[in-house]
């Protein structure tokens, strides 16, 4: 297993996207299937998200000059995922919104997840050495056990409370 961090966010971001599709192929009426695969996206954009915010993206910003707008929009963009998981954990896939609601959450991450990997990964790799990228994704490893799954964890809200007040 690689602990190269940029390696591990594209793994999650790989996750993500199958639970995205699996979603939109579930079909209208699927919603005990549904209800499983929102449960496993906002565990995983949860998780994901705490770790590039307090892992990630603070080093990157110490350590690559030049990306400072990038990891800025990067970490509103997490705030718009974290707003949308924690409407969409207090909803039920019955709710005539909810799979609207999940489509929304899915075009913004998959943005994210574009920018990320096509702009900003290739800048930090080129800055940062092969040894820093796997002493951040150790810590990301270590961090993992411990990171929030769910919205309403109080590490998640302070996350959540921290963008708005930033």
């Amino acid at each position: 297993m690689s602990t190269d961090a940029i390696v591990l966010l594209r793994e999650d971001h790989q996750d993500v996207k199958r639970l995205f599709t699996e979603f939109e192929n579930a079909g209208g009426d699927a919603y005990a299937t549904k209800a499983k695969l929102a449960e496993q996206i906002i565990a995983m954009l949860t998780t994901h998200t705490y770790l590039e915010n307090e892992c990630v993206y603070p080093v990157v910003r110490e350590l690559v000059p030049g990306i400072e707008d990038d990891i800025l929009e990067s970490y509103e963009e997490h705030h718009v995922a974290d707003v949308l998981c924690m409407e969409l954990d207090a909803m039920s896939p019955e709710d005539e919104r909810f799979a609207a609601k999940m489509m929304v959450l899915a075009e913004n991450v998959r943005h994210h997840i574009k920018e990320e990997e096509d702009v900003w990964f290739p800048k930090v790799r080129d800055a940062l050495g092969r040894k820093q990228l796997q002493e951040i994704g150790q810590r990301m490893l270590e961090m993992r056990p411990t990171a929030p799954r769910r919205p309403s964890q109080p590490s998640a809200l302070k996350k959540a409370v921290d963008a708005i007040l930033s």
